[in-house]
């Protein structure tokens, strides 16, 4: 791979924040090297997300006999990067941040997680009952023209690539049509969305819902007005080196496979209403790779 491949050649790509967490005694060193688990930030602060995904590489380490740190990062972009640049030899990722570190470093797929049994999951856009937005239609029309909408971050699936190339297909620049445009995380978007800070936000179905469960917003003060076509769900990815040891994802995907059925006993070795892995390969990722082609985000690879 030439250097320039290396490169993460992304506008506005956040700085990456991680904290490594040793999970290995003295006598787990002689095993082998560590492995760098790269985890993004899918709980509301760093703390949190370490002790949710903390069991997970406990698990990995000892199915694989390989002492595990896992690293939470800030942003999809920044998981992206480290699994690029050799921060990061596995990583639990969203899916446009999986298509991302592919696409520059040849990092390549061997899981999906699966959420309530399924390896899929949908983007949406969401308004409150009082914008007068009825419609995606009054949204991307004169109704919506010189309104205020929020995507998550650059690194987003379902926050900012989908919706984007919705936008797109539809003729509409974004920060042309609306007066105001943010980038912030899901959980900031359907709070402010919801309390008539903003006219509208890109989202997903699993946040939302979560949301609401949670009772951190209220159902009725959030209007689903545009959901994409099904996603594929967050990926496990490990790094173009890692993947040529073909028995090590082997290994790995054993490991992975096991977590589901164990859940009923070690319901801490996933969130709640994620429920297993299966293995999947680059082409699940397709519709992902191809928004990020037709929005210019990726430029074809020669």
């Amino acid at each position: 791979m030439t250097h320039s491949r290396r490169r993460m050649t992304l506008a506005a790509v956040a700085s990456v924040a991680t904290l490594a967490l040793p999970l290995w005694s003295p006598a787990a060193l002689a095993q082998g090297a560590p492995l760098k688990l790269g985890v993004g930030m899918f709980q509301p602060d760093r703390e949190k997300n370490d002790a949710t995904y903390r069991p997970l590489a406990q698990h990995l380490a000892a199915r694989l006999g390989r002492p595990v740190e896992l690293r939470t990062v800030d942003s999809w972009e920044g998981l992206a990067k480290s699994l690029a640049n050799g921060e990061t030899d596995i990583g639990l990722m969203g899916p446009w941040g999986y298509v991302l570190a592919n696409h520059f470093s040849d990092a390549q797929v061997v899981s999906t997680i699966l959420y309530q049994g399924k390896p899929e999951y949908f983007a949406m856009i969401v308004t409150h009952p009082d914008s007068g937005l009825n419609s995606v239609q009054d949204l991307t029309g004169p109704k919506g023209k010189g309104r205020t909408f929020a995507f998550g971050d650059k690194g987003s699936t379902s926050g900012y690539l989908i919706p984007l190339h919705f936008f797109m297909q539809q003729g509409i620049d974004p920060e042309k049509h609306f007066s105001r445009v943010l980038y912030t995380k899901h959980q900031a978007i359907q709070t402010q969305v919801t309390a008539g800070q903003l006219d509208a936000g890109a989202d997903y179905n699993r946040n939302r819902t979560a949301m609401i469960d949670a009772g951190l917003i209220r159902a009725e003060r959030s209007k689903i007005i545009w959901q994409s076509d099904p996603l594929p769900n967050d990926a496990v990815a490990v790094s173009a080196a890692l993947f040529k040891d073909k028995p090590f994802v082997k290994r790995l995907q054993d490991a992975l496979l096991e977590v589901g059925p164990l859940l009923k006993a070690q319901p801490q070795l996933l969130p709640a209403n994620y429920t297993g892995f299966v293995n999947t390969d680059n082409g699940f990722y397709k519709p992902i790779r191809d928004a990020g082609l037709a929005t210019g985000k990726l430029t074809p690879r020669q």
